[in-house]
């Protein structure tokens, strides 16, 4: 049964635990002995990783031969390229503060997890393309729809308003405001009625030879995952890309490994056959949706 399903037969509170489990995946731990699509894979050979670096684009340096793609300051594709890391070597934690078991990241993003189990995998991407759009001013652009289908506006709730307990409307009584904390306000209520299912039915799909930073490869539903393009270079072989996800608990959002490479890089080839295999969930090629 889908979150929207639930929704309509069980209510606001059977909706919160479907929301829960949309990130679960079949496999409990990263997979092992994947084998190599191709012995020229380009991605191989090599970590490309600048230990001193503390943005995406400065910690991991591109395949020999690739390009780092160029976004213009202002747009999602520089913003994600800009994002801030940890120092390398930092550890994946879950909202708790519990160490991830799992050790598939190669940078942790330098962005609050909060202290509850509600930033997962679609949530996660909600709040980088959000935060861009905060940090822009772009107020008006900062909207998602519900599991429900209602299209909840920050425009709206920065003039104090609240979600009502149906979730598919306004209430008064909260106080106007645009400052960052209460719009972290506005996102958990995204979190919590939100998730892979709505986010999918948002986005639109798109072809993989048209990949750019930004693009989501996301599987909607429960179990159901999601994954965002972070950077994108160029070269004669195509598209490599580096991607990065939260999960079930709420984690750290984590910049992936490459399964398939011995050496563990962080770039994945861009491909149209076969499927896309993440340390912890596997996409089809198809499965790729962009912004409207």
């Amino acid at each position: 049964m889908n979150k929207l399903a639930t929704f309509f037969k069980f209510g606001t509170i059977s909706l919160v635990v479907a929301a829960a489990l949309q990130c679960s995946s079949v496999t409990t731990s990263p997979k092992e002995g994947v084998p190599q699509g191709s012995s020229k894979d380009p991605t191989e050979g090599a970590e490309q990783v600048f230990s001193e670096g503390n943005t995406v684009a400065t910690r991991f340096e591109v395949p020999e031969g690739y390009t780092r793609k160029t976004y213009a300051n202002g747009t999602f594709g520089n913003y994600l390229q800009q994002l801030p890391l940890k120092p390398a070597g930092t550890l994946t934690k879950r909202y708790n503060g519990e160490t991830k078991p799992n050790k598939v990241a190669a940078a942790v993003v330098d962005i609050s997890v909060g202290n509850s189990d509600l930033q997962q995998c679609a949530d996660a991407i909600m709040r980088l393309r959000a935060e861009w759009l905060f940090a822009e001013k772009r107020f008006d652009d900062i909207a998602f729809d519900l599991t429900n289908g209602f299209n909840m506006k920050y425009s709206e709730w920065k003039k104090g308003k609240r979600l009502n307990a149906a979730c598919n409307g306004w209430n008064s009584g909260g106080t106007a405001s645009e400052s960052h904390e209460d719009f972290l306000n506005y996102m958990k209520k995204i979190f919590t009625y939100a998730g892979t299912l709505s986010l999918s039915n948002e986005l639109q799909s798109k072809n993989i030879s048209n990949l750019e930073a930004g693009d989501v490869f996301i599987k909607g539903g429960s179990p159901g995952h999601a994954v965002i393009v972070l950077d994108v270079a160029e070269g004669p072989q195509g598209k490599v890309f580096l991607l990065a996800q939260s999960y079930m608990p709420a984690q750290d959002i984590e910049v992936l490994v490459n399964p398939n490479n011995a050496n563990p890089s962080p770039w994945f080839k861009a491909n149209d056959v076969g499927i896309l295999e993440t340390p912890e969930w596997d996409f089809d090629w198809t499965q790729l949706k962009t912004w409207p």
